[in-house]
């Protein structure tokens, strides 16, 4: 494999992908237990949200390196535009056909459903993917990526594929609400991580991520109570669903979840960029495991 191709296999960040695809799932589970209409729409929602997430990373790349916030050499995983790996214009480019692609696929979930109000949030979304590090106020430089987060991959993802699947019915709502402040914790304790590696080049730069402008000590408090938070916001699912495994998951999650917390007090700089991963992967193994509680309790 060559050093471009490398290069563009980072600018996906495969490692973060989890964080789309567990929205989806917890959705169309919650959805599932109600009773689930269409799976189309489930497959839409989950090329969609992997679409968008991708044009966001395109985009934070590009538009890191035209304001100078990316440094060669980084701790971090390596950027193909500031390492002179892809060149500035094919990254905007596979933004915009990113993004276009999503845009796409959104409108063939709005044919299909026929709700047009739904433009509404798909644009929203849109918006999202390029202001999370584009435009004039760009939200993680600011502090409020954390709150885009759980926003964009939590609330946002759960409740509309529930929506969608359940033929454009609140039904699923008591359960897909909490799920979805559930993974949405669980998703910004990934940015926490990735901002908590990069907390002393962002500092330099002047980018204001909650792991600046707090501390990473503080900062990895939030990362822990995150995972404390989300996993009693679930338990009560799991347990009703699941009685006899439905004690063992809360306390498998929380075994790994401290166990990373420690890795993360302890660790900086590259040394960081596995803890990325596994925390990724853990908000994908509970949503899986929300969704196999949820299938398993509604085909009894």
């Amino acid at each position: 494999m060559n050093t471009k191709t490398k290069a563009w296999i980072e600018a996906v960040r495969l490692r973060t992908l989890p964080a789309s695809v567990a929205g989806v799932v917890t959705g169309a589970a919650c959805a599932f237990h109600y009773g689930m209409q269409s799976w189309l729409q489930a497959l839409l929602c989950l090329l969609f949200a992997t679409a968008a997430q991708v044009a966001s990373n395109f985009a934070n790349e590009y538009f890191d390196f035209r304001k100078g916030l990316d440094r060669k050499g980084r701790d971090g995983f390596r950027r193909g535009v500031t390492e002179g790996d892809i060149s500035p214009r094919a990254m905007l480019a596979a933004t915009l056909a990113t993004l276009g692609g999503a845009c796409a696929i959104g409108l063939a979930i709005l044919l299909l459903n026929g709700q047009w109000w739904l433009l509404l949030p798909g644009v929203l979304i849109a918006i999202f993917a390029l202001a999370y590090s584009a435009g004039p106020w760009p939200l993680s430089h600011h502090g409020m990526g954390d709150v885009a987060v759980i926003l964009f991959f939590g609330i946002v993802p759960v409740c509309l594929t529930a929506y969608l699947c359940n033929g454009s019915s609140f039904i699923a709502m008591p359960l897909a609400l909490p799920s979805s402040a559930a993974i949405g914790l669980l998703a910004a304790n990934i940015l926490i991580v990735n901002n908590y590696r990069d907390m002393d080049d962002d500092k330099a730069c002047g980018k204001h991520t909650t792991v600046v402008i707090f501390g990473r000590k503080v900062m990895g408090y939030v990362y822990l109570a995150n995972g404390l938070v989300a996993i009693i916001i679930m338990s009560p699912v799991w347990r009703e669903t699941l009685p006899y495994g439905g004690w063992f998951i809360p306390f498998l999650y929380l075994a790994i979840h401290y166990s990373i917390w420690l890795k993360l007090r302890k660790r900086s700089g590259a040394a960081l960029n596995p803890l990325l991963g596994l925390t990724a992967m853990t908000l994908l193994m509970v949503s899986l495991f929300t969704a196999a509680a949820l299938f398993m309790s509604a085909v009894k």
